[in-house]
């Protein structure tokens, strides 16, 4: 109560709103009442009082704005006779709402107007009609719909797969969001168990008070545990690399609604088949992580030349005991230069007390930049001689629980119907970082790409995926680039993500599976040799390609099985 009342960070829905407000107006003719009889301190008492009314009204409000997408900021409009108060009391009133950081996580599938469920991902590039959507809520639940239907079936979490992953036409959605619980905590063995949808914040609330953080997990905190395993995603961590190095062990349901446990000593070959393997033998459950420790950070930043940075990495940064997270940003459009950022273990004391990161409903200034880079003159120039020499000036120090905290809604533009941000990975060995960094910065310019950013991170090599997109220890270049949303820009990025894959190929890499699918069949199989035994495993476990999506619509051989 104290925090609904007296915080102003966080968000409510419109029920409560108003549960709020009869409780603040009741309080107001109360409180007045009293201070009606108290006599010669009346005054004093009624000032203090209209205050601190006032506080816990304004915070409220500003609760329920965010709840609306909009800004606190917008109560200013209050100010405005007549108008102002109508136009405020509507958005407060009758404005969208949600569940927490629901503008930025639940990417909701919607119904057109005939009826049929469209899904899509947060690119907005791959609507899918679907046959139906079932939300289970337990592995029982789960289990009794797979052997009473006869599917097909698509699995999806948060949906943040760009190319399909989370989608087939004309199968049922498996929306796996609510069997989100985290199970238990270990403190003492520094594990958490937790279903598939829970998400790497939901973790962060649970295991922070034990000093505990999630050993490896993307940058931004919204991901479903769940998605993030079928990916085999990664994150800035120095000294580990793809998530399978953090999994323990996981529970995964077959076609036929049998539940195997698994985990590198028992049924190893459904834990490899599953992690990085996007769905294809069937539905994870439950997933047990290694954790780490939570522990204040400091920020460092050095810029270079590109061609220094493999000397400086292997220097100050792969050994280096006390590095936690480490990225280094490659400007474009020439990829010459490059800002290498390390957050490393520190014993200074810190002013910051947020050990976690709140979702807020808009990034206003994150839009504008975003906005500024991709599509005004000199954008690009002014963001590295402008923009981030002031917001890495300083060495700020962080809980490495707060710096692993961020929210995709940072990522999320105005509207996506004209053009929308897409990401794309490439891995390939250190040793040839400089040889793809400038075949991809030629690939790049040949086909005038609009990138906003290249950030390259390390990871040590997957001890068995079946998918492994990091045979051995690699650099990760992760591109971040804008594209209009017609056919022929559609057709264009195709182009140049197709040389892409080819010169990563060229110099002993791989490229990544959650995007857009514009590898041929070669290339898909250059890069993932180990991929027959994943489709070995799908003939025998699920004969009737049951489990299906986007990606295994176009690589795996289905005439094999059905």
């Amino acid at each position: 109560m104290m925090t609904l009342l007296f915080s102003p960070e966080g968000r409510i829905n419109r029920r409560r709103f108003v549960l709020c407000q009869i409780l603040l107006f009741s309080g107001l003719l109360n409180g007045y009442w009293v201070i009606d009889h108290l006599g010669s301190a009346a005054p004093l008492l009624s000032l203090l009082f209209a205050v601190s009314w006032l506080y816990v009204f304004g915070v409220v409000c500003a609760k329920r704005m965010r709840d609306t997408r909009r800004s606190p900021w917008w109560l200013l409009m209050l100010l405005i006779p007549l108008a102002g108060p109508v136009l405020v009391a509507l958005w407060l009133l009758f404005g969208w709402g949600g569940p927490e950081d629901r503008p930025h996580v639940e990417n909701e599938h919607f119904r057109s107007g005939q009826g049929e469920t469209v899904i899509n991902d947060v690119t907005h590039l791959n609507p899918v009609k679907v046959k139906d959507v079932f939300v289970p809520t337990s592995a029982s639940e789960l289990g009794e719909y797979l052997r009473t239907h006869e599917g097909p079936y698509c699995i999806g979490g948060g949906r943040f797969s760009m190319g399909g992953q989370t989608s087939s036409p004309d199968a049922v959605l498996l929306d796996m969001r609510r069997m989100n619980a985290i199970l238990e905590v270990n403190p003492q063995e520094k594990t958490v168990r937790v279903q598939p949808g829970a998400r790497w914040c939901d973790i962060q609330r649970a295991i922070d008070e034990h000093d505990l953080s999630v050993l490896v997990m993307q940058t931004y905190a919204n991901f479903t545990v769940g998605g993030s395993l079928s990916v085999n995603c990664h994150g800035r961590y120095i000294g580990l690399g793809p998530l399978i190095l953090s999994v323990k062990s996981l529970k995964l349901m077959l076609a036929d609604g049998s539940e195997h446990l698994a985990s590198p000593e028992e049924n190893a070959h459904f834990f490899y088949g599953t992690i990085g393997c996007y769905g294809a033998l069937g539905v994870v459950t439950e997933v047990t992580l290694k954790l780490g420790d939570n522990v204040p950070m400091v920020r460092s930043a050095v810029k270079m030349g590109r061609t220094e940075y493999l000397g400086f990495f292997r220097d100050k940064v792969r050994n280096n005991p006390g590095a936690i997270f480490h990225n280094a940003d490659l400007y474009p459009p020439h990829y010459g230069r490059c800002l290498a950022v390390t957050w490393s273990r520190t014993d200074l004391p810190h002013r910051r007390s947020e050990r976690l990161q709140t979702a807020k409903s808009t990034y206003p200034v994150h839009r504008y930049f975003y906005w500024a880079v991709t599509e005004t003159p000199l954008g690009k120039w002014r963001r590295e001689h402008l923009f981030d020499p002031a917001f890495y000036r300083k060495a700020l120090i962080y809980w490495r629980n707060f710096e692993a905290g961020y929210c995709v809604g940072e990522l999320e533009p105005d509207s996506r119907k004209h053009k929308t941000y897409v990401l794309q990975e490439y891995f390939v060995p250190l040793d040839r970082f400089d040889e793809f960094a400038d075949k991809m910065r030629d690939i790049l310019a040949r086909h005038r790409a609009n990138v906003v950013n290249v950030s390259i991170r390390h990871a040590f090599a997957d001890p068995g995926s079946l998918l492994a997109w990091a045979s051995e220890e690699v650099f990760a270049f992760v591109l971040y680039y804008k594209q209009g949303t017609t056919p022929a820009a559609r057709a264009k990025v195709g182009e140049w993500t197709v040389a892409l894959i080819e010169a990563s190929l060229q110099c002993g890499g791989r490229y990544y599976l959650p995007y857009q699918p514009w590898a041929s069949h070669e290339q898909f199989h250059r890069a993932y040799p180990r991929a027959e035994e994943l489709f070995a495993l799908k003939r025998q476990y699920d004969p009737e390609y049951r489990f299906r999506n986007s990606l295994w619509d176009k690589y795996y051989p289905r005439s094999q099985n059905v």
